[in-house]
């Protein structure tokens, strides 16, 4: 993940699978209690939250609400969708669990690309999902200063293509088979 960049490249055995928009911490970089800063280093996945939760559900001391925000609705910015708890895994993030550092879906998503977060990393609620569907607790993250690698920088952005609805009356009757001409019912005693 590159602070740099905003940007987060997902890479399953060595291969790059996506890339992901960001935000990080609009206070900078950094582990000390209270600062607000995302942490750079190594970290783990420690905890995931929010199985089968909707796009937009909202969490309070990780626990779903029930309440459901549309992205970019104006008002209040909580976490939403889905939780990846960060533990540090270097010295530099030694303090990243129990600063609650997570990666989380944003109702923010206009701010995605731009750092806006209190030190979280931020995404779009469909990208959280994405990406929660594919990384295991355990799994490594590195967040870095600098820039991603080019192959990454190149890869364009994941981007949630919702299904085309086709479940309208007028749809359901031409595409319906027709009726058989001849039917046969086999019984056997």
């Amino acid at each position: 993940m590159s602070v740099k960049d905003q940007k987060m490249a997902l890479y399953d055995q060595g291969q790059l699978v996506r890339t992901y928009g960001v935000s990080t911490s609009k206070f900078g970089e950094g582990d000390l209690a209270r600062s607000n800063c995302t942490p750079i280093g190594k970290l783990k996945v420690a905890k995931k939250i929010g199985d089968g939760m909707p796009p937009g559900m909202v969490f309070k001391s990780r626990r779903p609400t029930g309440e459901v925000i549309r992205p970019n609705a104006p008002g209040r910015d909580p976490i939403v969708t889905r939780i990846m708890w960060l533990a540090g895994a270097d010295s530099r993030t030694k303090n990243a669990f129990r600063r609650f550092i997570y990666i989380h879906g944003t109702p923010e998503e206009r701010n995605i690309g731009h750092p806006a977060s209190y030190g979280c990393i931020r995404m779009r609620s469909m990208d959280i999902i994405d990406l929660y569907s594919r990384v295991p607790e355990g799994a490594t993250v590195k967040i870095e200063r600098g820039g991603l690698p080019s192959e990454a920088k190149s890869m364009p952005e994941y981007v949630y293509v919702p299904p085309v609805r086709t479940t309208t009356s007028s749809t359901m009757l031409a595409t319906a088979p027709a009726p058989a001409k001849e039917t046969r019912v086999a019984a056997t005693r």
